[in-house]
C-alpha cells in the first residue's frame, strides 16, 4: 500500500480527518480528535496503528514487519513496515481495527454523533 492508498483508505472511514499536529513530516489520521494512524511522509517506512494489547503481541510474533510502536505507547501501538509481506488487505484490516478501537473509546454521545453523520 503506497502512501496515497493509505491516505485514501483512512479518509474513507467515517469522520476521519488528516492533520500534521507534531511537525511538517508526520501525517496523522484521527477521528473526533483521537489519532488512529500516523506515518512519516518523507520516508514512509512505517505506519503506526493502535492495537489491542494482546493482539499487538500476537501480530509482532507472527509478522516480521510488525514491531512495537515507534515513538508510541508500546503496549497499545504497533509500527507496521510498509515494505515486506503485508498485503493491502491486511493493512486495511489493521487500520480499520485501529479506527474501531479509537471510536469505541470515545464517549457514547460522540459515538452517536459520529454514527449520525
Amino acid at each position: 500500500m503506497n502512501i496515497e492508498e493509505l491516505r485514501n483508505f483512512c479518509l474513507s472511514l467515517k469522520g476521519a480527518e488528516e492533520s500534521m499536529p507534531f511537525d511538517d513530516k508526520t501525517l496523522v489520521f484521527s477521528v473526533k480528535g483521537k489519532m488512529f494512524c500516523a506515518t512519516d511522509i518523507n520516508t514512509y517506512e512505517f505506519v503506526n496503528l493502535k492495537c489491542d494489547p494482546d493482539k499487538a503481541i500476537q501480530l509482532r510474533e507472527q509478522y516480521n514487519e510488525v514491531i512495537e510502536g515507534y515513538y508510541m505507547n508500546k503496549k497499545h501501538w504497533n509500527s507496521v513496515k510498509t515494505k515486506g509481506e503485508i498485503t493491502d488487505k491486511q493493512f486495511q484490516e489493521w487500520i480499520k481495527d485501529s479506527y474501531d478501537l479509537v471510536v469505541l473509546a470515545l464517549p457514547k454521545k460522540i459515538q452517536k454523533e459520529l454514527n449520525d453523520e
